[in-house]
């Protein structure tokens, strides 16, 4: 008996029904001349936020990796498994994208289970040691004074943007990329309540309305 779960094949008939008969020709032609996407979005896994769906964008434009509050590690070709890096040794390897945008969200789990130190960060569990790459050693994130709790794990949020994006530095072809003009990158932050987007200002550090930018 098959236990496949059901929205998705009630979704699967709609997309075959409604979506599929006008982008058919679409799908053909990217399985006979394969992939070529000018945007990697690396994303959160958070099911409110679909690179997709925010961007608008069809198949085969976007190449999308998703991950618990959207980091980037350090380059680190060691003898271990490394998923986010290899996607993106592909994606600017091989597919050669123009740019790379790090999306970060509001109400990030990952981060607020970082702030709160709790459950299920335990010293011997995935989630803990991955979201223990957000911070160098030594540093310390705490919150600031005359600071809300809110207005703390806002600034952590856009904080691992930051961060993603120094450490996608650290990768020797991703900084050959950009320093030679091919490729550029991107930092955005979704507000999940409000549907809104902030793309970074690179002159200014800050998170600047997409309406206001375009």
């Amino acid at each position: 008996m098959i236990t496949f779960p059901k929205s998705l094949l009630e979704g699967y008939n709609a997309f075959a029904t409604n979506r599929l008969p006008a982008e058919q020709s679409r799908y053909r032609e990217l399985s006979v001349k394969g992939q070529s996407p000018e945007v990697m979005v690396i994303g959160c896994c958070d099911s409110r936020v679909s690179p997709e769906a925010i961007f608008d964008v069809g198949p085969g434009e976007l190449f999308v990796v998703r991950n618990i509050a959207n980091l980037v590690p350090v380059y680190q070709p060691d003898g271990n498994a490394h998923g986010v890096s290899a996607a993106l040794e592909y994606s600017v390897t091989v597919l050669k994208v123009k740019h790379i945008v790090i999306l970060g969200h509001a109400q990030c789990g990952g981060i607020r289970a970082f702030v709160d130190k709790i459950e299920p960060l335990t010293p011997g569990d995935f989630i803990g040691k991955w979201m223990q790459m957000f911070i160098k050693p030594g540093e310390v994130v705490e919150q600031r004074d005359h600071e809300s709790m809110a207005q703390f794990v806002e600034r952590i949020e856009k904080a691992a943007v930051f961060r993603s994006l120094e450490n996608l530095m650290t990768f020797p072809f991703v900084r050959k990329a950009v320093e030679s003009g091919q490729m550029q990158l991107h930092g955005a932050y979704f507000g999940v309540a409000e549907g809104t987007l902030f793309v970074l200002d690179k002159a200014s550090k800050e998170f600047k309305s997409a309406r206001s930018v375009v």
